[in-house]
């Protein structure tokens, strides 16, 4: 599988269009349902275990170098198109419609913007993952509910556990296999979850999590950076509580809240009644996660803190229903021209 890797790897490489049309049959024929990758990730089942990381990285990084091949090449031709438009005297003096940015990609972006002026840095990481990076490194035990394929989209489950990845949290531990502390990052991107699709919940979502890994790391440290973001997001007087929780891979855990931005904490049916929306979980890293990571507990500790991207937009821009977000109704994303 390595060599026809290896050749198709070369082949894209090499493509060319003539126009939009030959980019769509480029595209359906290495990235479309019978596509020649899709063949490829099919046939990954059929890989030895022990083969299956290195054929796998293999895989992801030829589905990159077509994806980005083709769109460049779609991108190229476009915009010969559009010279070609920019002299056509025929067309309408009415001044064009300008898109906007998504909600989620503005609210994203803003999130970025806060951890990045506290010298957090980006980390990204693959949407299909293994169960070592998405639950075993991560202290989940074997009979964790997380594991059922009820809550997570396995891709195989014989002879590894190949899924979609539940949480960003993968990233990190990426991150802290390949990198010694200091070690300040937020890792944003897309997960997947085995849910009912509701106003409220949906099979794909989009998160922000941090990791802060160094010598005398405390909760303390913690609670600051996320009263920061707070009054940055939802402005000055806002005030944060924590509450106890629970979660595998950090201890003590902790759920965060913030005063009801749209009551000012005096209640209202967003909070109902209670002057606070929850908004993040987080915690201290559980000293097994560094160990399993190649990093000494002994001498390091650090934090973690996650947050879903769509629950924030939900409080900043009072959208209700989640299934607005992937809908792409332009009605609802005009709303959001004047943010742009």
């Amino acid at each position: 599988m390595l060599e026809k890797i290896s050749q198709l790897t070369d082949e894209i490489s090499a493509l060319t269009a003539a126009s939009l049309q030959d980019v769509e049959q480029l595209r359906i024929k290495y990235l479309g349902k019978k596509g020649a990758i899709t063949l490829l990730m099919a046939d990954f089942r059929n890989v030895p275990a022990e083969s299956k990381r290195e054929v796998g990285q293999a895989i992801n990084q030829l589905k990159t170098l077509a994806t980005e091949k083709i769109n460049t090449l779609r991108e190229t031709l476009a915009d010969a198109d559009s010279d070609d438009d920019a002299v056509d005297l025929t067309r309408t003096a009415t001044p064009r419609l300008f898109g906007t940015r998504h909600p989620l990609s503005l609210v994203k972006r803003e999130m970025l913007s806060i951890f990045a002026s506290m010298g957090f840095t980006i980390a990204e990481g693959p949407e299909i993952e293994d169960d070592w990076h998405v639950f075993s490194s991560l202290n989940f035990p074997a009979d964790h509910p997380a594991r059922d394929m009820q809550d997570t989209f396995f891709i195989s489950r014989d002879p590894a556990d190949i899924l979609l990845r539940t949480h960003t949290s993968s990233v990190q531990t990426r991150v802290m296999e390949k990198t010694q502390p200091p070690i300040r990052i937020v890792c944003p991107g897309r997960v997947y979850r085995n849910e009912a699709i509701s106003a409220r919940a949906h099979c794909f979502f989009h998160q922000v999590e941090g990791l802060y890994i160094d010598k005398n790391v405390s909760f303390a440290d913690l609670r600051q950076v996320l009263l920061q973001f707070a009054k940055e997001m939802f402005g000055p007087e806002t005030q944060i509580r924590l509450r106890p929780s629970y979660f595998p891979f950090t201890e003590p855990s902790a759920e965060m809240d913030i005063s009801c931005n749209i009551c000012g904490g005096k209640g209202c049916a967003l909070c109902k009644g209670t002057g606070w929306v929850e908004i993040l979980g987080c915690g201290m890293v559980d000293p097994n996660v560094l160990k399993a990571c190649g990093i000494d507990p002994e001498v390091y500790s650090g934090y973690a803190f996650g947050m879903g991207i769509e629950r924030i937009a939900n409080l900043k821009y009072r959208v209700t229903d989640l299934r607005l977000f992937s809908e792409n109704d332009v009605r609802f994303l005009h709303e959001f021209d004047a943010a742009r």
